[in-house]
């Protein structure tokens, strides 16, 4: 026997879910496929819970558009509904002398991504009143960015999962989707794990993350971009974190850099930084710390020998390679790849949970 349902969201990340959250809220009736035993097990879960403002990512992008968006939804929704966020702000900071340009052409990005509003445009700093901010601080200047948040992401994806619920989304975890079979109603999925069955559906989304190239692969006839796995180290510190706020220095081609971000608990952490590799591994290497301590120092001189643990590490989809420029999301529709039904979506990486809100809406009116 096969279940047929209108809509297949597979991934129970905090995109996948947001998805399904806004399928379920368009009246389809949803079924969330989920290979862990939970939600939100992967890059979900191992991030640095902020909410970005949109100051990096290149005019026009999808990365650029979105996360704008998302941040003004996310912030309405997590206020709306009691989920755990604040809006700690944060300092972009200029090192060296020779960051300055770089610096002022990331407040010029920021201006041209729409950050041009008294809570969100970036307010220039010298380096004397970034330290009267945060006395502990060096550097030669900053940017206040004021928009930038923290948030309680498992929170956020409860709440995601609890209004598709509502809304008559089902989920099914250990349920990996080990065949795909296109048919001219649709698609028919092979689903193995605990669920061991067959689903038939007309629209399919495939929001798997780090799974996802490898499941539109199984989907057959679209274009599927090489993914690399980037993992990123983060080391937490012992004590109190000397900063108020969020400090991120330059970014690096591949990432932004080892910042230190507090969570809501109030336990600071550093990270993360870049590192390619062959196959998803979260080991962290106490011996990476020895990086962290020489990239710290630049904006805090005074962290003390020993005050980092190894943390936890997270997994980037990204869809660059190390010297390659830099790639946006790829959110494709029938439109795109001509298969119609299905959406394929490659390369989410950060900013995707402050996005996630105004992803969801795009793929919805695919």
């Amino acid at each position: 026997m096969v279940d047929e349902v209108e809509c297949v969201v597979v991934g129970a990340g905090v995109v996948g879910l947001a998805i399904a959250r806004a399928e379920a809220l368009a009246g389809r009736e949803v079924v969330i496929l989920e290979a862990e035993g939970q939600f939100g097990t992967a890059t979900s879960a191992r991030n640095s819970e902020v909410i970005h403002a949109g100051i990096y990512y290149p005019p026009g992008s999808l990365k650029a558009r979105l996360c704008v968006a998302g941040r003004r939804l996310l912030y309405t929704y997590c206020e709306s509904r009691g989920i755990a966020h604040k809006r700690i702000t944060k300092l972009l900071v200029a090192c060296s002398g020779d960051e300055l340009p770089k610096l002022a052409a990331y407040a010029e990005t920021a201006a041209r991504n729409g950050l041009t509003g008294p809570d969100e445009a970036l307010r220039p700093l010298t380096g004397a009143e970034a330290r009267a901010l945060e006395p502990a601080l060096a550097c030669e200047a900053a940017m206040l960015s004021p928009s930038t948040g923290i948030i309680d992401s498992h929170g956020l994806m409860l709440s995601y999962l609890g209004e598709a619920e509502g809304a008559g989304a089902m989920i099914a975890y250990r349920a990996p989707v080990d065949a795909v079979a296109r048919d001219g109603a649709g698609f028919r999925l092979t689903v193995g794990g605990e669920a061991a069955t067959e689903i038939s559906c007309r629209r399919l989304i495939n929001a798997a993350g780090l799974g996802a190239p490898a499941l539109a692969r199984l989907i057959g006839g679209v274009e599927v971009p090489r993914q690399y796995y980037v993992r990123g180290c983060y080391f937490t510190l012992a004590g109190r974190s000397p900063f108020g706020r969020l400090i991120y220095p330059m970014p690096s081609h591949a990432g932004l850099g080892v910042h230190i971000t507090v969570d809501l608990g109030g336990q600071a952490k550093f990270g993360p930084d870049t590192e390619y590799i062959e196959a998803i591994d979260y080991t962290v290497d106490p011996a990476r710390a020895d990086g962290f301590y020489a990239e710290i120092r630049r904006y805090w001189p005074d962290l003390p020998d020993g005050a980092l643990a190894p943390g936890y590490a997270g997994i980037r989809p990204k869809l660059q390679g190390p010297a390659d420029p830099v790639r946006d999301f790829v959110i494709a529709g029938p439109e795109t790849h001509g298969v119609p039904g299905l959406v394929n979506l490659f390369g989410i990486e950060s900013p995707g949970l402050t996005a996630s809100l105004a992803i969801a809406e795009m793929v919805a009116s695919l």
